[in-house]
């Protein structure tokens, strides 16, 4: 069993080292993005399935609390997973490949940021949030895995993990967010102390 949990952990570590080499950059043009987004009043979307609808509930969670700065105002950022009633009625009327567009037609404005979550890129939902959100004019930021797959193309910047583990892509995927999350709040309240 130890001889397993190095592996896991190398395995892991190599797919983190690898994206950072070939992607800083990316993941410094998307807290830009998110920070330009959020300094001019827009407001950020996050969705995903499963545990990539997690991941897009903590990021919510970290813009609109707290991440490093402890005493900074609340960032508007919604995770489109969170509201049982919305998802289950349109899950149901129009069908679950909806329930993420519906929610960006509602809350999208011009100039917001939907931040899409998934590592296959291929997920229908995804899909068609992203399709609304050009419609709508927001900026799409994927997170992606594998090849990006469908999403890839409908993002204004795609952070792709090139992987074929669902995990190793997660675990990658919740470092960019926590890196995002970070550069974010030092972009817009440099005064503040961590």
């Amino acid at each position: 069993m130890h001889d397993r949990i190095s592996s896991i952990v190398a395995e892991s570590l190599e797919v983190k080292r690898r994206y950072f080499a070939e992607h800083a950059e990316d993941v410094v043009r998307a807290a830009s993005m998110i920070a330009a987004c959020f300094g001019a009043g827009g407001r950020v979307l996050l969705c995903g399935n499963g545990g990539s609808s997690t991941d897009a509930q903590h990021v919510a969670g970290e813009f609109v609390n707290q991440f490093g700065r402890r005493k900074r105002r609340a960032l508007p950022a919604l995770a489109l997973s969170t509201d049982g009633g919305v998802l289950t009625s349109i899950g149901n009327d129009t069908g679950f490949e909806n329930v993420f567009a519906r929610q960006v037609e509602a809350f999208g404005e011009r100039g917001d940021v939907l931040i899409a979550i998934s590592t296959s890129g291929a997920s229908a939902n995804i899909v068609r949030a992203c399709e609304a959100a050009q419609r709508g004019e927001l900026k799409v930021i994927g997170l992606l895995g594998r090849d990006g797959g469908e999403v890839f193309a409908l993002c204004d910047l795609a952070l792709v993990v090139s992987s074929d583990d669902t995990q190793r892509i997660q675990e990658t995927h919740n470092l960019v967010c926590h890196i995002l999350c970070e550069l974010v709040e030092r972009t817009l309240f440099p005064e503040d102390r961590d």
